[in-house]
């Protein structure tokens, strides 16, 4: 829903001070993105549009759309919970068992029912059509999604000559991507911080395991 658009800019304190006036329904996961418009038209919307768009400001819970709202507790009870199934796959695959917790945690933190605003979902956030590729009929059952995302990963690894950051880079980016760069990790922000993440939650789980 759109709620009003101004020409010229506005406050966060304004822009609450509109949401009352305004009666807006502010509830628990309530949000509001500001847009502007081509023409310079400032606009203000509880969901996210296409094009120049930042969130402002929510209120209360965020939706369960990423792990943001998990607790630490809940998080080591989902990976002790979770970590005997993704040894079994990890063995299945002959993956590091450390690498495959490691892309788990970056992704989903452990979350089976985790989705992100793309549609990837479940513990290795898996697209609609990486899913249907490697036939995982339910993205949220872990043992499904463990061996779909597990087998896409090692495929990538076997496409890439078992460069793990490139393997890597292609599991977020998509391998075109990492192929149109010249078999290079992409210069996206987004890829290259999630290589580093995984490969430092990889280093970290392997440590772990050699204690």
């Amino acid at each position: 829903m759109l709620f009003r658009s101004f020409r010229g800019s506005i406050t966060l304190t304004q822009l609450l001070l509109l949401g009352v006036c305004l009666c807006l329904p502010l509830s628990l996961s309530a949000e509001i993105y500001k847009y502007k418009g081509a023409d310079g038209s400032i606009h203000f919307t509880d969901k996210p549009m296409k094009g120049n768009y930042r969130l402002l400001w929510r209120s209360g819970k965020k939706k369960r759309n990423s792990h943001g709202n998990y607790s630490l507790a809940l998080l080591r009870k989902n990976k002790a919970k979770l970590t005997p199934l993704i040894e079994d796959v990890a063995k299945q695959l002959h993956l590091h068992p450390g690498l495959l917790h490691a892309v788990v945690m970056v992704e989903s933190a452990y979350d089976t029912r985790a989705i992100s605003k793309k549609g990837a979902r479940g513990l290795m956030q898996l697209m609609p059509q990486t899913a249907d590729r490697y036939g995982v009929n339910d993205s949220y059952d872990p043992q499904q999604n463990l061996q779909g995302g597990g087998q896409y990963l090692k495929d990538l690894l076997q496409m890439f000559e078992f460069d793990i950051k490139l393997a890597l880079a292609a599991y977020n980016a998509g391998e075109n991507a990492v192929l149109k760069y010249g078999k290079q990790i992409p210069p996206y922000p987004e890829t290259q911080n999630y290589v580093k993440k995984v490969l430092h939650e990889f280093e970290r789980n392997r440590l772990a395991m050699l204690n």
